[in-house]
């Protein structure tokens, strides 16, 4: 009986090593890293091939990005299309995310609340459309690049209110195209237009690093 339960406990043994030697081989035969993909791993080189087989275009990557970086509306007080501090600080952090892609086109979206009459509102859009086109143009971006304002009016609420709903009177800011003839554009060089960024950010980083040291 002894030697019948050491054989019995040897044979689980090596049932259970071979177990594990057939996990390890398994993950050795898979990619490198596999074991801390926590799910983002790789994403950039699939957006690339996404783009580069047609199957999401460079507009809706950047557009995701720029809603993702920047806060794309900003609102008004009733009844008017002048820009407060608030709105043009969120218009300032939008001119600099746009300086950064030169290639990239956007247009700029009116709204109102629900009251008044619909003509009046898609105009009163429209001159907010307006106030923040002439604004980003201050902050250095071509009015080229900023394809068309528009304004929805009343059509599109935030907020289903006929009350004085701030929420609802807002612009927004949208990727709208890439400028048409631009050379990285017109080769399909995302990657280069990402690399770009990325050096500028190092540059930033380095920059600021050396300002503390200096101080």
């Amino acid at each position: 009986m002894r030697g019948s339960s050491s054989k019995i406990a040897i044979l689980t043994g090596l049932a259970l090593g071979l177990t594990a030697c057939g996990d390890t081989t398994g993950q050795f035969y898979r990619e490198a890293g596999v074991t801390i993909d926590e799910g983002g791993f790789g994403n950039p080189t699939l957006t690339n091939h996404l783009i580069n087989t047609g199957q999401i275009s460079y507009a809706e990557t950047i557009g995701r990005r720029f809603q993702d970086e920047v806060p794309a509306m900003v609102n008004f007080d009733f009844n008017r299309a002048n820009l407060d501090e608030a709105a043009r600080a969120t218009l300032r952090t939008q001119a600099n995310w746009i300086k950064q892609f030169p290639e990239v086109r956007f247009r700029v979206y009116g709204h109102t609340d629900l009251v008044g009459s619909d003509s009046y509102n898609r105009s009163l859009g429209l001159r907010r459309a307006r106030a923040v086109v002439n604004y980003l143009t201050r902050q250095g971006i071509s009015r080229s690049r900023l394809e068309a304002v528009a304004s929805f009016g009343e059509t599109q609420p935030l907020v289903v209110s006929q009350g004085r709903e701030r929420r609802n009177r807002r612009t927004v800011t949208e990727v709208s195209g890439f400028v048409d003839g631009n050379p990285l554009v017109l080769d399909g060089k995302y990657a280069a237009i990402v690399y770009r960024e990325y050096l500028a950010t190092a540059r930033t980083d380095a920059e600021a690093a050396a300002g503390e040291v200096v101080q």
